[in-house]
């Protein structure tokens, strides 16, 4: 939950902001506003729904702080787009939490009535003048970190996918290019605020949403995501040849890509090109595509490094990073037991990358001899 006072020229209202769904910036989570007379919290207004208990606890108003505050002006045009009222609002000003501060330009696009698509279209308008870009960090998002001292944010490594019990292989999908997109995200934040090695993470995101594209084509077909994979083409190709992160980050090619990755995931845009099998089977179970695909992926690394190789497994480097992020992708159910078995593929693949023969055999012989994790392997 998110708490707020806003206040404009004398008047105030209350906000009480509810966790949903944030993907590639575009927020759809419900929200309480209440007209106040003060710039005072008036909890017992909001709806009793909103609490757990149905109620408001009765020592929450005496312990509720302010952790940051905000500070901005404001313009706001209304446009139509389609058949769809949406608001642009173009803020100026900062956030604040003690000492610490950050200044605040941002253009936010509400949908006041009609579709998601519409706000999607403006976006791409927008985003194509070349001086926009995505953005992930709202403002309280920002504020939050602020207060808690304002540390340089780390670089993140894309890991083991965590899917909720019992879900669909859509979900699985949608879960794998939701985490790639953010993961692209926040490394935006990282580089725009001058750490250069956010640029190979980048990199690492959008290798993930390829892999993903490959391991559910046998269901999603090529059809779907064309439009996908040639602007991941192009967003390759402007970041490799970008000299300076902010000709990285606002490449009509690169905020191209992210939009167009954001639409396909709103839209659930591989529906329209499923045919009955492959309703049924984005339907069916994640778990049980997840251990079969998890047995295809082994075969592969298996095949590709059961022979010593006089050149170090060097044409293999790619494969291999492929089926590593295969099996994150997959591995969900079983992280405490997928961690070790993936371990041993993750350092043959350093080993490679720095062309160290002795430790390359050392961790090859190790990850082919690791039992396998998963159900449907033939060895559980």
């Amino acid at each position: 939950m998110g708490l707020r006072i806003r206040g404009d020229q004398g008047r105030y209202e209350m906000t009480l902001k509810i966790a949903g769904r944030v993907v590639g910036g575009l927020h759809q989570r419900p929200e309480y506003n209440i007209p106040l007379d003060t710039p005072e919290l008036a909890l017992e207004k909001l709806p009793a729904e909103v609490w757990p208990q149905g109620e408001l606890p009765a020592a929450l108003a005496q312990n509720v702080q302010p952790l940051f505050s905000t500070d901005f002006e404001r313009e706001r045009w209304v446009v139509k787009e389609g058949d769809s009222e949406i608001e642009i609002a173009l803020d100026r000003g900062e956030v604040k939490a003690g000492e610490n501060q950050e200044p605040i330009c941002e253009l936010e696009l509400e949908l006041l009535s009609g579709t998601t698509q519409d706000i999607l279209t403006l976006a791409r308008r927008l985003l194509d003048t070349g001086v926009l870009r995505q953005g992930s960090l709202s403002k309280a998002a920002r504020g939050y970190h602020l207060a808690q001292g304002n540390e340089e944010r780390p670089l993140t490594a894309l890991t083991i996918l965590r899917v909720a019990p019992k879900a669909s292989v859509e979900q699985g999908l949608e879960a794998a290019l939701e985490s790639a997109l953010a993961h692209w995200l926040y490394h935006d934040e990282l580089l725009n605020r001058g750490n250069a090695k956010a640029k190979a993470e980048i990199l690492h995101a959008i290798a993930r949403v390829r892999h993903a594209l490959v391991l559910f084509g046998g269901i999603v077909p090529r059809k779907a995501t064309t439009l996908l994979r040639e602007r991941l083409s192009e967003a390759e190709a402007a970041l490799a040849e970008a000299e300076t992160a902010q000709a990285a980050l606002f490449s009509v090619a690169t905020v191209r890509a992210k939009l167009t990755l954001t639409d396909l995931l709103i839209n659930r845009g591989w529906r329209p090109f499923l045919n009955a099998a492959g309703e049924q089977k984005i339907a069916g179970s994640f778990k049980r595509f997840a251990d079969i695909q998890l047995s295809r992926a082994a075969a592969e690394l298996k095949n590709a490094f059961r022979q010593p190789s006089a050149d170090g497994y060097v044409d293999q480097l790619p494969r291999l990073t492929r089926e590593i992020d295969t099996v994150q992708l997959l591995s969900g159910a079983y992280i405490d037991a997928a961690a070790p078995w993936l371990e041993n593929w993750q350092e043959t693949r350093r080993a490679i990358a720095h062309n160290d023969s002795s430790v390359i055999e050392y961790f090859r012989r190790q990850a082919l001899a690791a039992e396998p994790f998963w159900l449907h392997s033939g060895k559980r």
